[in-house]
């Protein structure tokens, strides 16, 4: 977006672009000072305070999702052309960036903390053999989630940085067959594990990235659902496409949090997350391994009902 400004700081001209990202409208706002127009702090502040060295970001007041970078040039004598940026997504970047060292960090803090612990009891204090190994086993649980954490980041990686995804035909059959198998070994007979099929159609894509994906729906469904409660395993193939969907009676999730769920490290309830063996990047290695073949994840969910996964694949994978 371009504004052109006179020495008032009034509108000389302004283009399409602008109109659209400042709210104005150059017929009814040509000789308008601009900050009676565009009347957030930071705006006003930065154009009378005169330094221009920097741009200013700015985020929307008309639409807050939205970030813009302000760069001000002045021009034949006080005149003053501002540039304006749309950097929305450059900055969710970023910030996704640093929430993701942040989390990483976090993540891995905790079980280093109850490492460093335990090592500095044995180290300084006399312990009997029971107490001893009661500590051990804590600290190889704390290793093991820490090994956990580590192996799905590079999970992540090698998903993000790999070349498209083999054209094999999967044996879609044999591959659910397994995964009623992992999900009943998984679930130790606490809960009834059903599967439904309809259409002989198979997949063409990696399986191994399949695997990974429709095996982190089950086992998500079988930690977080109770005792008792059922897991429903279902794949239907047809000309139109293919969905395969994981539906459990689990303890569900509150609406507000489902457009989320696929961000690394988000979770509804920390505390639970980590009792239930979850590293928090299950759902973000679902996302970009069915991305890879171009299909979609929908997530319905009632609290205290239960949730249903659904993954659709399109015809030209079918």
């Amino acid at each position: 977006g371009v504004v052109l400004l006179d020495q008032q700081n009034q509108i000389v001209y302004c283009n399409t672009t602008a109109e659209m990202q400042l709210g104005l409208v150059v017929r009814t706002d040509r000789g308008q000072p601009v900050v009676n127009l565009v009347r957030q702090p930071e705006f006003v502040a930065y154009l009378q305070g005169g330094d221009f060295s920097r741009p200013l970001t700015l985020r929307s007041e008309r639409n807050e999702d939205r970030v813009l970078s302000i760069h001000v040039v002045p021009y034949a004598g006080n005149r003053r052309l501002m540039q304006i940026k749309d950097v929305t997504q450059s900055d969710r970047l970023d910030r996704t960036r640093r929430d993701f060292v942040a989390n990483v960090s976090h993540e891995l803090r905790t079980p280093l903390t109850v490492l460093a612990g335990f090592l500095e009891t044995l180290q300084e204090i006399e312990v009997d053999r029971d107490e001893q190994q009661r500590y051990l086993a804590l600290m190889s649980e704390q290793s093991q989630r820490m090994e956990s954490i580590v192996q799905d980041l590079l999970t992540l990686s090698s998903i993000e940085s790999a070349p498209p995804p083999a054209n094999d035909t999967v044996d879609m059959a044999s591959l659910i067959d397994k995964l009623r198998r992992d999900a009943e070994a998984l679930s130790a007979g606490r809960h009834n594990i059903v599967v439904e099929t309809d259409g002989m159609g198979d997949l063409r894509g990696s399986e191994p990235e399949l695997v990974s994906a429709f095996g982190n729906l089950i086992s998500n469904a079988v930690r977080y659902t109770p005792a008792g409660g059922t897991i429903r395993i279902s794949w239907h193939a047809s000309a139109q496409g293919a969905e395969f969907a994981v539906q459990d009676t689990g303890i569900g999730i509150d609406p507000k949090h489902i457009p989320r769920l696929t961000e690394r490290f988000y979770r509804i309830d920390r505390g639970r997350s980590r009792d239930a063996g979850g590293t928090g990047l299950g759902l973000a290695i679902v996302k970009h391994s069915l991305n890879r073949h171009q299909a979609q994840l929908e997530i319905k969910s009632t609290p205290g009902v239960g949730s249903r996964f659904a993954v659709r694949f399109p015809a030209s994978r079918v």
